[in-house]
């Protein structure tokens, strides 16, 4: 089952943000989809152990976004945007919520892909990681954000560059710099 085209969330959203509630009924199904991969993608990479599953995930996500109720949303990228932020947080929050726990024990590891960090087989905490992307964020946000829309929210190159309202190089750019930057943070905090 592929993923619906953007144009149809994007049309639905800007339909629901114009009052069509019959829109809705058809933006459900497909926003869910969209949340159920990005999900299914961060959480596959989690230890067992872990507690969330695909379905709480993207539950959790729902709630925050029908609890912020003023959110709008431009396009599906737009909308990604927001909830890669929303899942990044809420997995963060989980790992936080465990290691306070298990006082440091169980710590959720991020593997990374090639394309993320450039160096296969590379796993960091999901809360060294978060760290690190707060401590980029201080530095230069844009990057820090590149990071989050292409890892958490799973968005091309160019759907980075529409949300970010950059061009594809300079995002290239930035994801290169981006990934040396964390690779050498996250290193720092593994040894240190």
């Amino acid at each position: 089952m592929g993923t619906p085209a953007g144009g149809d969330i994007t049309q639905l959203l800007l339909a629901w943000r114009g009052g069509d509630q019959e829109s809705l009924k058809r933006l459900v199904p497909l926003v869910y989809e969209e949340l159920r991969r990005l999900a299914h993608r961060r959480l596959r990479a989690q230890p067992l152990e872990h507690s969330l599953q695909t379905t709480a995930l993207v539950q959790e996500v729902y709630l925050k976004l029908a609890g912020s109720g003023n959110l709008v949303f431009k396009d599906r990228v737009h909308f990604l945007a927001i909830c890669a932020n929303m899942l990044r947080r809420i997995l963060v929050d989980s790992a936080r919520s465990r290691n306070t726990y298990k006082r440091g024990g169980g710590a959720w590891r991020v593997p990374f892909e090639e394309e993320v960090l450039g160096n296969e087989g590379m796993t960091a905490d999901i809360v060294q990681l978060d760290d690190a992307m707060e401590a980029l964020a201080r530095v230069d946000s844009r990057k820090a954000t590149a990071i989050e829309l292409r890892f958490f929210g799973g968005l091309s190159v160019e759907e980075t560059a529409e949300e970010l309202g950059v061009s594809r190089e300079t995002v290239l750019r930035d994801w290169r710099m981006a990934r040396a930057w964390l690779k050498s943070e996250l290193s720092r905090a593994s040894h240190g």
